[in-house]
């Protein structure tokens, strides 16, 4: 040893290395909660003394950080696996540790300081950090010229958290974090550890060890069945999207055509089939993106794709609300997704779930040994129909986790809308339960206060925050202005889904045709509230499984029926006021009903009269965004007007759309299987009528029969207008026509 190290080095003293025997057992067990107090460097007495608790060395050297120059050799501690040094005055150091199996060079966790800021804390406390993402959870950096991971985690009910992984055997008294008081946050750096690394929490609850928890602010994870959390570097990507983000706005608006094709990643296609290997986000880039944009939809809709541990529930009970699910790749592979979607003119919505999560023991469920993240008493916080726990949105914390959670899908990767799933029963305290199985909010009224607040504070921060992007409600009930401004007393939403529209559309179109004249007002009280939120028309995959039926098998009548039913009903959507959303595999008139173990059915394009169905909506699709009068004013009483919505002997409907300068388009369905001749309809002006569209046509897998390209009107009143046409109704069948001049001969 050398002479400066011999000053360096003093005799053992209890009198300053020994801590309190309570103390010193509590490392052993892993029950302190303190950590920082007692290990690494210290002052005591005027002189440092340094502690390492590492179970299973051999021994440790102090080495100065810059020289390697051994300061000291830590002597065994008053309990096995803890080592103590003392040194004159402190320097910067690394641990060299004899393990074993070898010997490795380190620095010490317990020689930084604390980590987060106090803004971070308060905002933290109150709710609003919005930038959670790059805050708790893992985040990869540089602390004093040093790399590593600096790991925080919210658990202010636990005793003790630690972060295990291979890269200490998994015990958790090794890397025992600070707890920064009064916010509960659990913090430590990890020098040396890299990108990849698998990792969970280990907590200490009031009443014992807990389950290994996943990170809830994880930005990856591992693929499922495995549950742990995977270090990530810093979402890195070279957007290229700017022209899509600057017209974004103008391309959401209640005017522009908005057609979403709504996507499970996990099964539109596979490697080899049916059992095949699941695509990943560069697959789908390659191949969804120019099917979507040769069908002619405006965006993709995804399932939820934040990582869920259990495939069947579609992404509908997430774990991870900051991170892909590794099923399809890593985060920057979505990012390069999202961005391939933008450059090709296809915009991304997120399913996205706050209403609820799954038990599973490794995630968010009595996270610290408590309802941390969920309400205490299940008459809140237990959803009997999904078996999931409910988030306690009136938690600060809570509320700004979820916040926080929206904001990072669209901020970092660049997504254009979240659909908030399962809205309703986030707004009523009793939704699917009976009278005694619901508390009621504090004025005894059935509302969800808590979640109200949360619904109008999300929504006002998303257009602050995320320019141009947009919410989406599932909502179910009547519940007013989901999608009216919350400055004008609504919820915020840009859009709602329209689930009357839905429902009563596929109850009368399953009716056998010889009864629909007793339903037809099932297809005309829609328009009675249609303007009465913006609202998005959805055909989903709620509709296509749990023993529904495909779409096609709701269609009553022999296989041509079938298909013309199904040719009508698409129609009809398009042609209705509000945005459309059609789930996959419906455009492929699909048999068989989804699974999501499977690919879709995409031998049956080989066959003519479902290629036919799948023309039929790409056409739709052009339809919708080339006519200004289809898309202009779905959301405004002055695009619509009706023709004939009284013919419920014959089934036929008739409308007439409008674009914002007064150019029409009209619309007549017969949905009888029995051809019309000679129909009369009016219309607001002379001439020519072309028809740009028939659902009865060739192509489409129909007869052809239709009106020859076109009509002439007649000078007769009729249905209030001063002109007629004399139209062919094809059976089960819809047209379209707009003034125009007839073909040269």
């Amino acid at each position: 040893m050398t002479t400066r190290n011999k000053l360096n080095v003093r005799s053992a003293s209890t009198d300053i290395t020994h801590l309190h025997p309570d103390a010193a057992q509590a490392l052993v067990e892993g029950t302190h909660g303190d950590p920082f107090a007692i290990l690494g460097p210290h002052e005591v007495d005027h002189e440092m003394v340094v502690r390492a608790f590492l179970p299973r060395a051999i021994g440790v050297e102090l080495l100065e950080r810059d020289s390697d120059r051994v300061l000291t050799r830590l002597q065994p501690g008053q309990v096995p696996d803890l080592f103590v040094g003392r040194l004159d005055r402190l320097a910067p150091y690394r641990l060299r540790i004899r393990w074993p199996h070898g010997e490795e060079i380190v620095e010490d966790p317990y020689a930084f300081g604390p980590l987060l800021g106090d803004l971070d804390l308060y905002l933290i406390g109150e709710g609003n950090h919005r930038e959670l993402g790059t805050c708790l959870g893992a985040q990869m950096m540089t602390v004093d010229g040093v790399e590593g991971v600096r790991f925080a985690v919210w658990a202010p009910n636990a005793r003790r958290v630690s972060v295990v992984g291979e890269f200490c055997q998994w015990d958790g008294r090794r890397y025992p974090m600070r707890q920064r008081q009064p916010t509960g946050v659990w913090e430590i750096f990890i020098p040396g550890l890299a990108e990849g690394s698998v990792y969970k929490y280990e907590l200490v609850g009031q009443h014992g060890l807990l389950p290994l928890k996943a990170d809830p602010v994880a930005r990856a994870t591992q693929s499922p069945p495995e549950t742990g959390s995977v270090v990530a570097a810093p979402l890195s990507h070279d957007w290229q999207d700017q022209a899509w983000m600057d017209e974004r706005a103008k391309r959401h608006g209640a005017d522009a055509p908005i057609s979403v094709y709504e996507v499970h990643a996990a099964s539109w296609r596979r490697h080899g089939g049916d059992e095949g290997e699941l695509y990943s986000w560069g697959d789908l880039a390659q191949w969804l993106i120019p099917y979507v944009k040769e069908m002619g939809f405006t965006h993709i809709e995804l399932l939820p794709i934040m990582e869920h541990p259990f495939g069947g529930s579609w992404g509908y009970q997430p774990l991870s609300q900051f991170a892909p699910s590794g099923r399809f790749g890593k985060p920057q592979e979505f990012a390069a997704f999202v961005d391939a979607c933008h450059q090709a003119g296809i915009g991304v919505i997120l399913d996205w779930v706050p209403a609820h999560f799954p038990t599973d023991p490794h995630g968010l469920a009595r996270f610290d040994g408590t309802a941390l993240y969920e309400y205490q008493d299940p008459r809140e916080g237990f959803h009997q129909d999904w078996n999931t726990y409910i988030y306690n949105l009136g938690r600060h914390e809570v509320h700004g986790f979820m916040l926080a959670s929206a904001l990072y899908w669209l901020k970092h990767f660049h997504v254009d809308a979240l659909r908030v799933d399962a809205v309703a029963s986030m707004l009523y305290r009793n939704y699917s339960r009976q009278e005694g199985e619901w508390i009621p909010n504090r004025h005894g009224g059935q509302e969800n206060l808590e979640a109200i607040d949360f619904l109008t504070h999300l929504n006002e921060v998303v257009g602050e925050e995320a320019p141009g992007a947009i919410m989406i409600a599932e909502e179910s009930t009547a519940w007013p202005g989901v999608s009216r401004p919350v400055s004008e007393g609504g919820l915020g939403f840009n859009y709602k889904w329209n689930m009357g529209w839905m429902h009563d559309t596929l109850t009368y179109m399953s009716e056998d045709p010889l009864y629909r004249s007793y339903h037809h007002g099932e297809l005309t009280f829609s328009l009675v509230y249609a303007f009465s939120e913006r609202f998005m028309l959805p055909i989903s995959h709620d509709e296509v499984v749990h023993g529904k039926g495909s779409l096609i098998n709701k269609m009553p009548g022999d296989r041509w029926q079938q298909f013309a039913n199904l040719r009508a009903c698409l129609s009809l959507m398009w042609t209705h006021p509000g945005k459309k959303l059609l789930f996959m595999g419906c455009e492929l008139a699909q048999f068989r009903e989804w699974s999501h173990d499977r690919e879709l059915d995409w031998f049956l394009l080989a066959d003519s009269e479902h290629q036919g169905i799948s023309d039929l909506v790409r056409d739709l699709n052009g339809l919708y965004t080339s006519e200004p009068a289809l898309h202009e004013q779905d959301c405004v009483p002055e695009g619509f007007e009706w023709v004939i919505g009284d013919d419920a002997q014959n089934s036929v409907l008739a409308w007439l759309r409008w674009s914002r300068d007064g150019e029409p388009v009209l619309v007549v369905i017969n949905l009888t299987p029995q051809t019309l001749s000679n129909y009369g309809v009016g219309v607001p002006a002379a001439g020519y009528w072309q028809e740009c569209f028939n659902s009865n046509a060739q192509t489409y897998g129909g007869t052809g029969a239709g009106n020859d390209g076109g009509r002439d009107s007649e000078a007769r009143e009729s249905h209030g207008h001063p002109f007629t046409l004399s139209l062919h109704l094809p059976p089960l069948g819809a047209v379209m026509l707009k003034p125009g001049k007839a073909a040269l001969t």
